[in-house]
């Protein structure tokens, strides 16, 4: 299955193997995708799996691969199982944190969370640019990745409601995820080096 058919945009500047191997890949993914589901629900992402299968697709999308992938499909397996796995962590890691905090004698309930001002203003600016951004893919779009990712409706109720196909709804959060992942490419690449960092 060419991955044009399936209404990805391309980047012109990456290299055209690098492209082949990423077009490849996606093309596995998209044909795996119920299959990597079950297994990242019988690995107990639970309702994690939508989203770390997103996020494998993300992955997919920005890899640089030297050359051809010998078993696309078992690689895929192997990086889904990762990324569940990362996630864990990072949770486990969080829920160590509190209980230290807790142990340390401070109340979780009492701590100032209040953001600063200067965080507010910086959080509402990404927040507009992520809107502005999303508005340039249309009605539809916005609709189903706000409520997929917002109000945490599942792939299938949207499908279901908009009496679209899942794999047109995961084709809708796609783009979006695209447009917001070039959002933060960008932001990326315009934060000062400090004289730390410098070499």
């Amino acid at each position: 299955m060419a991955l044009a058919t399936a209404g990805y945009d391309r980047r012109i500047d990456v290299h055209p193997d690098l492209e082949m191997v990423a077009s490849g890949l996606n093309a596995v993914l998209l044909a795996n995708r119920e299959a990597l589901l079950r297994f990242l629900r019988a690995r107990g992402a639970g309702d994690d799996a939508e989203d770390i299968l997103q996020e494998l697709w993300l992955k997919v999308e920005r890899l640089q691969a030297p050359g051809p992938i010998a078993d696309p499909r078992a690689y895929l397996f192997r990086m889904a199982d990762n990324l569940m796995h990362d996630r864990v962590r990072t949770t486990m890691r969080r829920v160590h944190r509190e209980q230290a905090w807790s142990a340390a004698g401070h109340d979780p309930e009492g701590r100032d969370d209040t953001p600063s001002a200067e965080h507010v203003l910086v959080a509402r600016e990404r927040l507009l640019q992520v809107e502005r951004a999303l508005a340039t893919l249309g009605e539809r779009t916005q609709s189903i990745f706000r409520r997929f990712r917002l109000d945490g409706m599942s792939q299938s109720r949207i499908a279901q409601e908009e009496g679209i196909s899942l794999s047109a709804v995961e084709k809708h959060l796609q783009r979006a995820y695209r447009v917001v992942a070039a959002l933060a490419d960008e932001e990326a690449d315009h934060v000062p080096v400090s004289r730390s960092q410098a070499p």
